[in-house]
């Protein structure tokens, strides 16, 4: 006498399932059996039919079903300057216009819309957690608690005074504050967010190095990002960035570098045996010439390479399929290697690597029994994705992000058919258009 059928919250019945892990592997017409939240199951639809009776069924005759993708480095609030100051150089870019803009409009408003903005787009997006590396860490969180996003909310420490904090002091005990109000959260875990080498001191890194090992969270730091910061480092400091860092105690499994445009073979077996995680920009770094990360050498010698979009001040979009795109293309022209960076790769950097770097491994980033349902369902039967040979490299080399149907988090839908799920499109439209106008009005480009 057969058992009967358990009892289930959902069943996602795929065309495929693409699981991440294991690597480059492609399930054909298998369903994924979710549970209060829990992946429960990985099996063929035929067989999920007679085990499960689920509450609800979702049928994607024609989609890839994959973990949704991880942005592993983002300043979200930025959303709201996305086209501000276009086509100048980094430290013209954040000197003369960024920095500015920021002093005369950030406050938790601006966060708060912000980053609703690009929740909404990041969703649409087919993302569904995030690296944060902005001010206002308490905002940015209570916005994606109240939107239902996972994320990595970093606390920052910088050397010069802004409107979350006036001293080195106030920067700590804020991080402390805000590091113990989230703790035990489902969807938000911490970060440090020391800018940069070049905005950081010695004695603010040495208390990043102490509290971060004391509370096991990762350090998310912009590092490398020109060749300018690296002769700069010199001037001032007698070495390179890396180099003073590894002095501070900061190259470790913790740390998240950021950018890495510049490095040499040393420096990447450093990072490579200390264990560090390496988050590729390249559209960032792309336009605002900041130089080309070694991503396949990275990849080669054992480093964990995830992808970033960066702000939409610099990109100028959160679109991870078109990240991935640009990082294995790019990857293959600086490593002149056809075969570098294969599509595979690019989404497990994309997944899995990316929640490896922020330490959720062990929750997100792959489709696997144990972990949580953060799910993204795309459409492979439009014209642009036809015909279809290779699920992996259609996913990567020819798929747009319009493509992406249906969302989940935590076993949430969030996207459904394409359409936001308690989401007011049309009142974060308003905000950015009224932002755009405060913004502008004050802009002296």
């Amino acid at each position: 006498m057969n058992p009967s059928p358990t009892v289930i919250d959902l069943l996602i019945e795929a065309r495929w399932v693409v699981p991440v892990e294991p690597h480059a592997v492609v399930l054909d017409d298998h369903a994924v059996a979710i549970h209060e939240g829990n992946i429960v199951a990985i099996v063929p639809i035929s067989e999920a039919r007679t085990l499960y009776t689920p509450r609800e069924r979702v049928e994607l005759a024609e989609h890839a079903l994959i973990p949704g993708l991880i942005n592993a480095h983002t300043h979200n609030p930025m959303t709201l300057m996305r086209g501000l100051a276009d086509d100048l150089p980094l430290m013209t870019w954040l000197q003369q216009h960024i920095w500015p803009a920021e002093g005369r409009v950030m406050g938790p408003e601006f966060i708060r819309d912000g980053v609703e903005l690009a929740v909404a787009e990041m969703i649409r997006g087919g993302t569904t957690c995030a690296n944060e590396n902005y001010f206002f860490p308490d905002v940015i969180a209570s916005t994606y608690q109240s939107m239902g996003f996972r994320a990595v909310v970093g606390l920052p420490v910088i050397e010069f005074p802004s409107p979350w904090a006036k001293t080195r002091d106030e920067y700590f005990a804020r991080a402390e504050q805000v590091h113990h109000d989230l703790k035990g959260d489902s969807l938000i875990t911490t970060s440090f967010v020391p800018h940069a080498p070049y905005t950081v001191s010695d004695e603010s890194f040495e208390r990043i190095r102490e509290q971060s090992a004391q509370w096991d969270i990762p350090v998310h730091l912009h590092t490398h990002e020109t060749a300018q910061e690296v002769e700069e480092s010199i001037r001032d400091h007698g070495m390179r960035p890396l180099e003073r860092l590894q002095r501070l105690g900061i190259i470790n499994e913790r740390l998240i570098a950021v950018h890495m445009t510049q490095l040499t073979d040393g420096e990447i077996a450093m990072c490579a045996a200390a264990g560090v995680s390496v988050v590729h920009c390249p559209e960032s770094n792309l336009k605002l010439a900041s130089g080309f990360c070694p991503a396949e050498k990275l990849r080669a010698a054992g480093v964990n390479v995830a992808i970033g979009t960066d702000g939409c001040a610099s990109n100028n979009d959160l679109d991870m399929f078109g990240e991935m795109r640009t990082a294995a293309l790019l990857a293959k022209a600086v490593a002149s290697d056809a075969a570098a960076f294969d599509a595979a790769f690019a989404l497990r950097a994309a997944t899995l690597n990316g929640a490896m770097a922020m330490g959720l491994g062990d929750r997100v980033g792959s489709i696997e029994v144990g972990k949580r349902a953060d799910l993204a369902a795309i459409r492979l039967d439009d014209l642009e994705t036809q015909p279809l040979y290779h699920v992996a490299s259609q996913l990567v080399y020819s798929t747009g992000r319009h493509q992406v149907s249906d969302v989940w988090i935590d076993g949430k839908r969030k996207l459904a058919g394409n359409v936001l799920v308690d989401v007011d499109v049309d009142g974060i439209r308003a905000k950015a258009r009224r932002w755009r106008d405060i913004i502008a009005a004050g802009d002296v480009q």
